[in-house]
């Protein structure tokens, strides 16, 4: 094939296993050989509509097949795929359809009322007209020449401070983050991975439905996180892996169907984006389920370091070691390396790193030294070299001189018995300069009393990083991809 890229892998796919089941939405299959057939006539209908190689196609929509379809019959094409969240308002998917330049959007009935807001791009609406419009498309093979170096997906960061970027991701970016994956995991053919995290971001994409349609195993997507389908679908389906964030596995954990639930087809459950308390993987482990922690940006295709599932229990916490194709270091500022259990920026070097920001050149060079991608991440090495993630660099703060690292405070807190989820952020103090506050969600049923928690985090921590303010709040405000909003905690505050 003249395609090296990922748009070529329906067709790769369904040269040795055509009717075997790609994935499942709701009750409706789709084999290997329908997604080679639906996506080349997408193909053909996009061509028509007017993109070309290098041209972007943007999507916006909860988890559906279309997604994948959409993906891979852009890059068929040789054109760049523009993943967006459906939880943004107009004048931010605006944003980014602009600064992208995507000529196409396909939406979700339920992005409807967005869509009709936005203005200079081309819409296809998904419950209408999506379906008549891919059936009319011809089903004669598409090999356009795709390199591996060309940029297949555009993903918007979550634009903390200013406008979000769009990190590029190449063909080779995404390949060779999959062989990581398969290397790390041990992916198997008969894998059945539940797709429940928002695949507009990168770790759902690049950690379960990639690496799993590369192995040829099942994708069982759903359109949004809930619990009791999630209970069911494990039951049913008989689901063997699951990427999720903190706050879905809490979730799960917490469910008055946890202790009876048949979690026995469950092979491994992976978490990335955050800090996982280590208290939450203990309640997973206690059911004897393999949890592995891995660390990454959208900037690595994600994954940059993992922890495998022979070190899952005496390394819990631990976010791993580089993953095999992929080399980390952690530095001070001045880029020497640190010592042992020293707090350092974590830089990423490997071909699954980002060639840059779009039309960015500006934030492209700040990010890197060298070769090496700053992540913005602060961690510290044990004596192994095993990584463990304290913080953010702009989250951390500084109290009568010393280094508060919010994600370990946090860490502690979850130890409490009556949190189910907690952040820290540090706030102004006349006397030490700042000081923290955890603003604290109660397990239902469950009840704190400021002063006396307080008690219980002296016992654990140091004085000076035990929060003098909490908040007990009803829920905190997160991104699509779970991170929590510490920048609205900070306006609160």
């Amino acid at each position: 094939m003249l395609n090296e890229g990922l748009g070529s892998w329906p067709a790769r796919r369904a040269r040795t296993a055509p009717d075997r089941v790609a994935m499942i939405f709701e009750n409706h299959q789709t084999t290997y050989g329908e997604v080679a057939e639906r996506t080349t006539r997408l193909a053909h209908q996009l061509r028509a509509a007017g993109v070309e190689p290098g041209e972007r196609v943007a999507y916006l929509g909860p988890n559906h097949p279309s997604f994948a379809e959409t993906m891979f019959a852009t890059h068929l094409l040789g054109g760049i795929f523009v993943p967006l969240n459906f939880r943004l308002a107009a004048p931010e998917i605006q944003y980014m359809l602009e600064d992208s330049g995507a000529l196409i959007l396909i939406y979700a009935p339920s992005c409807a009322d967005v869509a009709a807001e936005l203005s200079g791009v081309k819409t296809v609406a998904l419950q209408t007209e999506y379906e008549p419009w891919l059936a009319e498309g011809a089903d004669t093979p598409i090999d356009i020449p795709v390199a591996r170096d060309e940029v297949a997906l555009i993903l918007y960061t979550s634009g903390t401070t200013g406008r979000p970027k769009g990190a590029m991701l190449t063909h080779a970016n995404q390949i060779w983050n999959s062989y990581n994956v398969l290397v790390a995991v041990d992916v198997r053919a008969d894998e059945v991975t539940l797709v429940a995290a928002p695949l507009f971001h990168v770790a759902a994409l690049g950690m379960t439905l990639l690496p799993t349609f590369l192995k040829g195993g099942c994708s069982v997507i759903t359109p949004t996180w809930d619990v009791d389908m999630c209970f069911d679908l494990i039951e049913s389906r008989r689901i063997t892996w699951i990427f999720g964030v903190t706050t879905m596995f809490a979730s799960l954990s917490q469910s008055p169907r946890w202790a009876t639930a048949d979690l026995s087809s469950l092979r491994l459950l992976m978490s990335g984006g955050a800090p996982i308390p280590e208290s939450l993987i203990g309640t997973y482990q206690q059911r004897g389920i393999t949890f592995c922690q891995g660390y990454g940006l959208t900037e690595t295709s994600p994954g940059a370091t993992f922890l495998s599932a022979a070190e899952s229990v005496r390394k819990a916490g631990s976010a791993g070691v580089a993953m095999f194709f992929e080399d980390t270091k952690v530095v001070r500022p001045d880029g020497t390396g640190v010592d042992v259990d020293e707090p350092g920026e974590v830089l990423i070097k490997g071909p699954n790193v980002t060639p840059g920001y779009w039309r960015n050149e500006v934030a492209t060079q700040n990010a890197f030294t060298d070769g090496w991608l700053h992540s913005g991440d602060v961690a510290r090495l044990d004596e192994e070299g095993y990584l463990y993630i304290v913080d953010r660099v702009k989250d951390m703060y500084i109290s009568g001189g010393e280094n508060v690292y919010p994600a370990e405070v946090e860490n502690v807190i979850h130890a409490h018995p009556a949190v189910a989820e907690a952040a820290v952020i540090g706030v102004p103090d006349e006397k030490w300069g700042e000081v923290g506050r955890a603003f604290v969600v109660c397990r239902p049923g469950a009840a704190l009393v400021p002063q006396e928690f307080q008690e219980f985090l002296r016992s654990r921590l140091a004085k000076y990083k035990v929060p003098v303010h909490i908040d007990l709040v009803d829920s905190l405000p997160r991104t699509g991809s779970g991170k929590v909003q510490k920048a609205k905690l900070r306006r609160h505050g």
